[in-house]
């Protein structure tokens, strides 16, 4: 018998509501229907949905009326930071399910709160890491599961470098420059380098506001180390840097450097999915075989060096299998229904905060600090 969709409230109608939250619920009717959404100030009766996908549903105007909506089963959290955790303990508590834009919360604690709530209650608590799905991280994934004997594997890897670089001299007119690049950001990129290599020893960080046009302490750069020991994923030591810089003068911008004892893959663009949602006249634009799919102009390459120690082999890597956001989505819709396993399970997300909150300690304190283990 087929379940019944589920029905969700949408939690801000800004870029991640609008961009990364509506389309695919809207796409997926079988799974989920848009029951309502948080819209503090809505210019027109059917607001800023409306607007966009010709949709009507409901609009709240604040957290209250959205958990008293019996309704309601499942809240996509897509606001500022600093609500995430407000907002998703209220509707836990409440008895909803809850799916929780990156940063899941500002600290560790926080984060550790909502895990027991929704445990308490048996509900589903998702952290919205959709760039696991991003075409070039698919593709790297799918290099770097390449057996040792086959001629474009990398060996051990020695260095992983990870950028989300851009040119920005201003700001935007969005709390996302409020709320500091290592969170925005170095939320994806964390969590990509921990769900790939797991917990490093060691973590260093450089975090600065380089642009002065925000608060101080706003910051709109920065670089992580993760520093790996001999056994912990590799033989070797091994060094993850993540980086974003918003004065990067560069196009495309690099995406990943990785360097191994057999070779180097070099790949630079980013996935095309934010760009497409951003642009498609129809949510039925993600179902369609274009959606997600990377121009062969920016696939990646792979260097390997031959047994003579000198010759070079260059090799283009494809970033063949589209990026697909839309899998996070079943996902979620599968553990709600069929208590399927989480993709991206909320012990992760919490570790990623681990990771940010030691990385501002580290650059405040101008040193390296140690991880505990687990």
């Amino acid at each position: 018998m087929a379940l019944s969709p589920i029905k969700t409230c949408v939690l801000g109608v800004g870029l991640a509501g609008l961009t990364f939250h509506v389309p695919f619920v809207l796409a997926l009717p079988e799974l989920f229907t848009l029951t309502a959404v948080l819209e503090r100030n809505p210019q027109t009766p059917g607001g800023k949905v409306q607007q966009r996908f010709g949709v009507t549903t409901k609009i709240y105007r604040t957290i209250e009326e959205v958990v008293n909506d019996p309704e309601v089963e499942l809240v996509i959290v897509g606001t500022p930071n600093d609500t995430h955790y407000p907002f998703a303990k209220a509707a836990l508590e409440a008895g909803k399910h809850v799916l929780v834009d990156k940063p899941v919360t500002e600290t560790v604690k926080e984060a550790n709160e909502l895990a027991a709530i929704a445990k308490a209650k048996g509900l589903v608590l998702y952290g919205y890491q959709n760039r696991r799905w991003d075409s070039d991280h698919l593709a790297l994934k799918r290099l770097l599961s390449l057996p040792s004997s086959s001629p474009l594997s990398l060996g051990n890897l020695l260095e992983f470098e990870s950028h989300y670089d851009r040119y920005r001299a201003g700001i935007r007119s969005s709390w996302k420059d409020g709320a500091g690049a290592v969170y925005d950001l170095g939320s994806h990129l964390l969590d990509q380098a921990l769900k790939l290599f797991g917990r490093p020893a060691r973590i260093t960080a450089f975090i600065q506001n380089i642009r002065g046009v925000t608060k101080p302490e706003v910051d709109d750069i920065f670089t992580i180390y993760l520093h790996y020991n001999p056994g912990t994923p590799f033989s070797n030591q091994f060094t993850v840097l993540l980086r974003s810089h918003i004065l990067s003068v560069k196009s495309p911008q690099l995406r990943y450097a990785v360097r191994g004892t057999k070779g180097m893959f070099t790949k630079y663009g980013l996935d095309t999915q934010e760009d497409q949602l951003k642009a498609m006249p129809s949510v039925s634009s993600i179902l369609e075989p274009s959606y997600g799919q990377e121009p062969e102009s920016i696939y990646g390459f792979v260097e390997n060096i031959a047994d003579d120690g000198v010759t070079i082999t260059k090799t283009t890597w494809p970033s063949d299998a589209p990026g697909q956001y839309i899998c996070l989505f079943k996902n979620l819709a599968g553990a709600i229904r069929n208590n399927e396993e989480l993709e991206v399970k909320w012990a992760e997300t919490t570790q990623v905060i681990e990771m940010i909150e030691l990385a501002y300690k580290s650059s405040a304190a101008g040193c390296t600090l140690e991880v505990s283990k687990l």
